[in-house]
């Protein structure tokens, strides 16, 4: 076989005549894939009204099937964890990292601090407000099991709290993130594959990926998607609710929580009309600059000295824990490794093709070295930052008997205004705390839709504004009419439901990184 016949057949094996949109239809003004909107938009009201409906019934059933997933296989969710980090630090070591996404020539479409702004608005800022101080405080007083058994309110307590804390918000989910998001970006910006869920796998499924596989790929991508942000805005109503309550005392009930998801959505919706550039782009710049603000307060006013402390402590201890905590065999610490870690590890992978595919679509232009680094170390460093800021905080008042929380955690969304209480000015850190916490749910409201809008329309990155506004409000919707119906075993019920997505998932990543370094080394020659 001559030089140029090769060459045509490693191509044929990433490339496809396929167009993003060939196969899509016009309804009521939205430009979509008939296939994937309408069975996404059928399946999500037959859910919704299952839900409301039957929820004691739809509670058990998902939840079993959650609880089924990551009690049998918790040793796949570990090992799939693990192989993720080390595929991912390879990547930025071995030469394929130079290549660029989009072509030698290509340029990056937004600023670095805007890129990763982005990146991590929609990868995890919101978890880090909710759970921040929450986490550290339940592992240290057995809330919920402690990490490996360690005794529970002592030394050893607080620093395998933090590193358990760092193991279930460093490297491995951003990993998880980053194996997806290269997946995506390298066949479309590379490749020229649409960009949408099933492009990931043209290279396992070939031309069957615009077909009907390719159809349920989508579709089960919008449905996590969807899900996962319904479910965070419900429960992060909450965290709201618990903020005003605690500074103005107004009840924390379900109309309240409506209400805020109401505030959220018609927010939501004014900044996805303006589309990336005009909104999120804008929104997340805003969310950084802001929590930079509140973490430098809390450095400050709790103590630089007590700052500095943590810091090291918490990189020591996290150092000191990733390995047994990555470990999946002889584990007797049932409670805390399948309540929290492998729950962790299925809740980011059904999150991965939403956060992934988003994390793609703002990085063209980056080589893959630089990718894999913003996408895995920076928010890695990023977080021990914040935790231990937040998270160092909350331990010191709880070893000091200083507040609400020396008294053990209890309502968990109250649990960052508890710890600013303790602090001077806490009346205004607690209300920037609520605007952050809305404003980060904003952005991930903004670009779940716009991951959506993307997966419906056949892979078109522009899609039409009525769209746009279809998604945004649906996610709203969502929360708020399972809230209003079925209280939180509603939302528990779909929170199950798509962590179970999680489990085929992590097969279908793993795959995903052979094809990876296949079609980088491809490029490569």
């Amino acid at each position: 076989m001559d030089s140029n016949s090769r060459k045509s057949t490693r191509s044929s094996d990433y490339t496809s005549d396929y167009k993003a949109g060939q196969d899509n239809v016009q309804i009521l003004g939205m430009d979509v894939n008939n296939p994937v909107f309408t069975t996404s938009a059928l399946v999500i009201i037959a859910f919704i009204a299952f839900a409301l409906i039957f929820p004691a019934e739809s509670k058990e059933m998902l939840t079993g099937a959650r609880s089924w997933s990551i009690g049998t296989f918790d040793w796949l969710f570990m090992i799939g964890g693990n192989i993720f980090v080390l595929f991912c630090l390879a990547i930025i070591l071995l030469p394929v990292g130079k290549i660029r996404l989009g072509g030698d020539h290509a340029k990056p479409e937004f600023s670095t601090a805007s890129w990763f702004a982005m990146l991590f608005a929609a990868g995890m800022g919101i978890g880090l407000m909710f759970w921040s101080v929450a986490e550290p405080v339940a592992y240290y007083t057995d809330w919920w099991g402690t990490p490996l058994n360690v005794p529970a309110n002592t030394p050893e307590a607080a620093a395998a709290a933090m590193g358990a804390t760092m193991f279930h918000w460093g490297l491995h989910p951003w990993a998880i993130y980053g194996v997806l998001a290269l997946a995506l970006a390298f066949f479309s910006f590379n490749k020229g594959l649409p960009l949408t869920v099933r492009s990931a796998f043209y290279p396992l499924l070939g031309e069957r990926c615009w077909g009907f596989m390719g159809h349920i790929i989508d579709i089960l991508a919008v449905l996590a998607t969807i899900f996962g942000l319904a479910t965070s805005l419900g429960f992060g109503a909450s965290q709201a609710g618990g903020g005003l309550n605690f500074l103005f005392g107004i009840e924390n009930n379900i109309s309240t929580q409506i209400g805020i998801i109401v505030v959220v959505s018609a927010i939501a919706i004014l900044s996805v009309m303006r589309g990336l550039d005009g909104g999120v782009k804008v929104l997340s710049n805003i969310n950084m600059i802001m929590a930079g603000v509140l973490m430098l307060f809390v450095i400050l006013f709790g103590s630089i000295t007590g700052f500095f402390s943590n810091f090291f402590s918490t990189l020591t201890a996290y150092g000191e824990y990733i390995i047994p905590l990555s470990n999946w065999v002889g584990r007797d610490d049932p409670k805390f490794y399948e309540g929290w870690t492998v729950f962790y590890w299925a809740w980011w992978i059904s999150w991965s093709p939403f956060v992934g595919m988003f994390i793609a679509r703002v990085s063209k232009g980056r080589t893959v070295r630089e990718f894999m680094i913003a996408v895995l170390l920076v928010p890695t460093l990023v977080s021990l930052f914040w935790m231990s800021t937040f998270g160092g905080q909350a331990l010191d008042q709880v070893q000091g008997g200083i507040g609400a929380l020396a008294n053990g955690l209890g309502d968990v969304p109250s649990a960052m205004f508890q710890m600013l209480e303790n602090l001077p000015l806490s009346g205004l850190t607690s209300v920037i705390a609520i605007v952050l916490v809305l404003v980060f749910f904003i952005t991930s409201s903004d670009s779940g839709s716009l991951v959506i809008d993307s997966i419906t329309a056949g892979g078109k990155v522009e899609t039409p504004v009525p769209q746009r506004i279809f998604w945004a409000s649906m996610v709203g919707v969502i929360a708020g009419v399972l809230l209003a119906g079925g209280g939180n075993d509603s939302l528990t019920a779909l929170q199950a439901g798509a962590i179970t997505t999680g489990l085929p998932f992590t097969v279908v990543l793993l795959v995903m990184c052979f094809s990876i370094y296949k079609g980088l080394a491809s490029e490569m020659r």
